[in-house]
């Protein structure tokens, strides 16, 4: 037999009591969610709004359209994108290229951008002169100082493959395009991001990866062809540590170079200037003077020859004068009077002579 409380409750003549911390829990549960109502209310606002991501105006962002979630490719994934660039309302740049992501394969606005991006989301995106084209801009269509607006898709996303499955030719491909990419930074004068192109250049042209069924299939034009590759990557890698003095790097890289072809010109040049660079003065004329008997014509290696030929010498006068001054032997003659008599002196000498002569005869002749 029910309770009269029972029969109270289920007739809703009589309303359960919560216990105090029940109906707090109830409380904040309906605060979370109208909470989560608000936020994904702002979420959604926050797509049609423009997402400074530098905090600098530089670099800027507007989701066009929506992407799946959670979607966001990682450095060095392999990027399908499709984009257009504008300056003014004109169109100086469009393209559907796969890269790696990261890889300074376009511009730097657009590396920092399509890591906050889905796959298949299309955003727009204005890109500062800093992370465009600068102060040199682009001949003919992009001035100096630009500032660019890009309409961009995210096409396609994967991991990178492993350097062991791909083919050589492929390779060879890859490794090539990333060379040239580290050509034109060099062109533009930033020469770190040309090294990041070559570095990853050499892993693609290196040939410890192959795998022994690929090696029984390189004939040997492939491989000749491969390390000409790696060479020209190399010497090129060289000349842009060079240019941010990392000497110790460059001589490295050079190394590489001599010891495939120890009569490489551009490689025993650039040696030189490094070890010159270095204070080996010497060993620096040594590599100078075998560029120019391998290439008795190479004006870049007289130059320079010439110029540490002129230093050395210079070094050796100063030493010269140092060890004359540790000794003491620099120190100009005195202006001493001469302890050899002139013809006055010879006179005065006589005359004093004769005197002392005659006071002695007076004083001892006799009575």
């Amino acid at each position: 037999m029910k309770s009269d409380i029972q029969n109270l409750v289920e007739s809703n003549e009589l309303t359960p009591v919560l216990s105090d911390s029940e109906s707090q829990n109830c409380i904040i549960n309906e605060e979370t969610d109208q909470d989560k109502k608000e936020n994904a209310s702002e979420e959604e606002e926050k797509e049609d709004e423009w997402l400074d991501i530098l905090g600098s105006g530089q670099l800027m962002k507007k989701i066009v359209t929506k992407g799946r979630e959670d979607t966001r490719p990682q450095r060095s994934d392999l990027c399908t994108v499709k984009y257009v660039a504008k300056y003014q309302d004109k169109v100086v740049e469009e393209g559907n290229v796969t890269i790696n992501l990261g890889d300074a394969e376009l511009i730097q606005g657009l590396d920092f951008v399509l890591p906050l991006m889905n796959l298949e989301e299309e955003a727009e995106i204005i890109i500062g002169p800093r992370f465009a084209y600068g102060s040199e801009g682009r001949d003919p269509d992009i001035p100096p100082d630009a500032t660019l607006h890009y309409t961009v898709t995210l096409v396609s996303t994967e991991p990178e493959p492993f350097l062991e499955t791909l083919p050589l030719q492929t390779r060879k491909d890859i490794g090539n395009r990333k060379k040239e990419r580290g050509n034109y930074w060099y062109s533009r004068k930033d020469h770190t991001l040309a090294i990041q192109c070559y570095r990853r250049a050499l892993e693609y042209l290196d040939d410890s990866g192959l795998t022994s069924e690929e090696k029984k299939t390189v004939t040997e034009d492939d491989g000749h062809s491969l390390l000409e590759d790696r060479i020209k990557v190399y010497n090129n890698l060289a000349a842009a540590q060079m240019k941010i003095k990392a000497f110790d790097t460059a001589l490295q890289s050079v190394d590489n170079v001599l010891r495939c072809q120890p009569d490489n010109v551009k490689a025993l040049f650039r040696k030189g200037k490094i070890m010159a660079e270095k204070g080996e003065t010497e060993e620096g004329i040594s590599l100078l003077k075998k560029v120019l008997s391998l290439d008795s014509d190479n004006v870049q290696a007289k130059n320079e020859l010439n110029q540490l030929l002129a230093r050395r010498k210079k070094d050796t006068d100063q030493q010269k004068k140092l060890y004359k001054k540790m000794l003491g032997t620099n120190k100009p003659a005195e202006n001493k009077p001469s302890l050899q008599p002139t013809g006055r002196r010879w006179g005065l000498v006589a005359t004093c002579v004769c005197a002392i002569i005659l006071i002695g005869y007076n004083l001892y002749k006799p009575f």
